[in-house]
């Protein structure tokens, strides 16, 4: 899938929401989103023929959380769902690392290539990304107007994400085996 799909598939559905948001208010623009989400996972299973496991497992929530906004016209369940979904990550890998599996060598599928000792140690750094989004989510939910958690939501999140990930390029950077030397030592 190439680059320009995976972005338009992954912040479509947000963009759309605060579109939708700015016009017709929170209730019709989760609307938006948990039809702009399926459409998106469609797309993507279309394109690959399987739909990763974290969109996958978002989309869900978003259905269940976003259905529950919808149908009872409560902005509660929509403004709790990344709480839950950075949660549900959090505990995944949390899990993972007392088992003494870096779980995210999973998701990676081989794209990166790290020892075990750094696997663990990365999914652990997100878990506690996670686990910090979930907390400043319902910091913000719970203190602030709707107006300020959409626009966190949608500008927020994802800034405090990739700065993450960029402060994380040093570790991945020493941790990085190059496939020909794994290969070597098997």
């Amino acid at each position: 899938m190439s680059q320009k799909v995976k972005f338009f598939s992954e912040m479509g559905p947000l963009l759309l929401f605060f579109v939708a948001y700015k016009f017709y208010g929170l209730i019709p623009a989760t609307g938006v989103l948990i039809i702009a989400t399926l459409f998106s996972v469609s797309i993507v299973y279309y394109l690959e023929k399987r739909i990763p496991i974290m969109p996958l497992a978002s989309a869900i929530i978003l259905g269940i959380f976003g259905g529950l906004t919808v149908f009872n016209g409560d902005e509660f369940f929509i403004k709790i769902k990344p709480t839950l979904v950075n949660i549900l990550f959090a505990v995944i890998l949390l899990g993972g690392f007392i088992k003494k599996k870096g779980l995210l060598k999973y998701l990676f599928d081989g794209a990166l290539h790290m020892n075990d000792d750094a696997w663990l140690k990365f999914s652990l750094r997100w878990a506690v990304l996670f686990l910090f989004l979930a907390g400043t989510n319902e910091i913000v939910w719970r203190n602030f107007d709707t107006d300020f958690w959409v626009k966190f939501k949608v500008f927020g999140m994802l800034p405090i994400t990739i700065m993450f990930m960029i402060t994380q390029v040093p570790f991945l950077k020493r941790n990085m085996i190059e496939e020909s030397k794994e290969k070597n030592d098997l």
